[in-house]
């Protein structure tokens, strides 16, 4: 071989190692933290979605990403360590899902690492965000404001139960917002000329509640918004269907638990958007200039075998309005 050709070969192969060592070197590791509220067996379906939003945007947990996950599975005194832990670790951005007491607590241990929330409150109300269009500070994410429906969930009643003359209301003691639910759904029963029955309690005395109602004779039953309801759908179903309550839903878990029915926004459709924004703030935009999400997609489930379990028919026009039907 020639000096020159030589040369120009070297040459060659110099200019094209560069090229293939990068081709060769593995992606950039991104770590993030999910701190979850909720218990775990009660978050597949939804962490799924959240899991999906991240992939949208080409963040793949094992691959370019790694998702450090920590739940008090259900214990809301948990959370503020956990929330530590995470940003100590430390990690790019925190996702704060299952409810309130989390992205407060997530809050309160950073007000430098992104944190990107789920959350069924009114995020301005509870100091999570100063307003939803500029959210402001370290904290955006995604609300299921408006997840409580309330002559949504009376008049889904009043199709299977046209002679229904009071219903009653079950809601979790703890939740900040029973005030305005309340308000709302007295109005919207008073609308339709239903009379309404309330009972608040804490998750150990559901059984002392739902026997009050009972006792109060009511027609059917609306379960309130609360995530610590939740781990309980499957018993409240029980109860419902022993004492031949129609009853509904904010959350799809209910009837997928064998409660009859549930109606409110899409909760997985929200976790994969806090899914998007997490990887929107990893490509480098900033929480504080991305608007808090409301929901816009709302979906009726009917669970049939609870109907026939209540004797009920469901009537045609219902089931074809339906997002979905548990046979």
């Amino acid at each position: 071989m020639r000096r020159r050709e030589f040369i120009t070969l070297l040459g060659g192969a110099a200019a094209a190692w560069p090229f293939a060592a990068r081709a060769q070197r593995p992606m950039l590791m991104q770590v993030i933290g999910l701190l979850n509220g909720q218990p775990s067996a009660t978050s597949t379906r939804v962490l799924a979605a959240f899991r999906r939003g991240l992939g949208e945007l080409g963040f793949v947990e094992g691959r370019n990403l790694a998702i450090v996950h920590r739940s008090s599975e259900g214990n809301p005194e948990q959370l503020p360590a956990l929330a530590n832990e995470l940003v100590g670790i430390p990690v790019a951005v925190i996702a704060a899902v299952g409810g309130d007491a989390t992205v407060l607590s997530a809050k309160a241990a950073t007000a430098t690492v992104p944190i990107v929330f789920t959350t069924g409150s009114d995020p301005i109300d509870r100091g999570i965000v100063a307003s939803l269009n500029r959210p402001g500070g370290n904290v955006t994410g995604v609300t299921f404001l408006g997840n409580f429906v309330s002559t949504k969930h009376i008049g889904f009643l009043r199709d299977l139960e046209p002679k229904l003359a009071t219903i009653g209301l079950l809601l979790i003691s703890t939740n900040a917002y029973n005030p305005s639910i309340k308000t709302d759904m007295q109005a919207a029963a008073q609308s339709v000329g239903l009379k309404l029955t309330v009972e608040e309690a804490a998750e150990e005395d559901i059984d002392k509640a739902f026997a009050h109602l009972v006792e109060t004779h009511i027609d059917a039953l609306v379960i309130g918004p609360g995530i610590r309801f939740v781990p309980y759908f499957g018993h409240l179903a029980a109860l419902a269907a022993r004492h031949k309550l129609p009853t509904i839903c904010p959350y799809r878990d209910f009837p997928g638990a064998g409660g009859l029915m549930s109606y409110g926004a899409d909760n997985a459709e929200a976790y994969r958007q806090a899914g998007v924004y997490v990887a929107r703030i990893l490509k480098g935009d900033k929480p504080a200039d991305l608007p808090v999400m409301q929901p816009t997609k709302f979906e009726l489930v009917i669970n049939l075998k609870a109907a026939r379990t209540l004797g009920l028919t469901v009537p045609p026009t219902l089931l074809a309005i339906a997002d979905e039907v548990i046979e």
